[in-house]
């Protein structure tokens, strides 16, 4: 499969999730680099979002609650282009009744080739990357091939 160029603005559109037990540490996060996301479009799920929001002192948009529907949400603006940027807080050591939304997610940014931060370090890094603040060009694969593709009966 041949890839493609997808440019990444200036400004990025970045999904910050979180669950329950990890809010507050990407409520921290987020304040303590609240200078780096300012220029960027902030999208969160449900309480998420809402924290953030009185937390940062700007807009974000906020989504439905995760177990609702805002972790497919977050997963189909991936898809449509409308997120460039990942972080997800999550504890893989609690048990997670949509767990197969999780799945979802994450299997949507790596289909898509967004970076994905799980953890504050990783968080640190993406964030703190020259790369941030300036037009970035990822490749992706040209799914045109898969889409226009023969679909037999066995297939269906």
């Amino acid at each position: 499969m041949k890839d493609k160029r997808v440019p990444m603005e200036h400004d990025k559109k970045i999904g910050l999730v979180a669950h329950d037990n990890k809010k507050k540490d990407l409520v921290e996060w987020a304040k303590f680099n609240r200078d780096l996301l300012a220029h960027h479009r902030i999208y969160a799920t449900g309480t998420t979002g809402q924290m953030l929001e009185e937390e940062l002192g700007f807009d974000v948009v906020k989504l439905q609650s995760g177990p609702l529907g805002g972790d497919q949400q977050i997963g189909a603006k991936i898809a449509d282009g409308e997120i460039d940027f990942l972080i997800f807080f999550w504890d893989p050591l609690e048990p997670m009744p949509h767990d197969p939304d999780v799945k979802a997610l994450l299997r949507m940014a790596v289909v898509w080739n967004i970076p994905i931060a799980c953890n504050r370090s990783s968080a640190d890094f993406m964030i703190s990357s020259p790369l941030m603040d300036s037009e970035y060009h990822r490749l992706l694969p040209d799914y045109d091939t898969y889409r226009s593709r023969e679909i037999s009966r066995g297939d269906q």
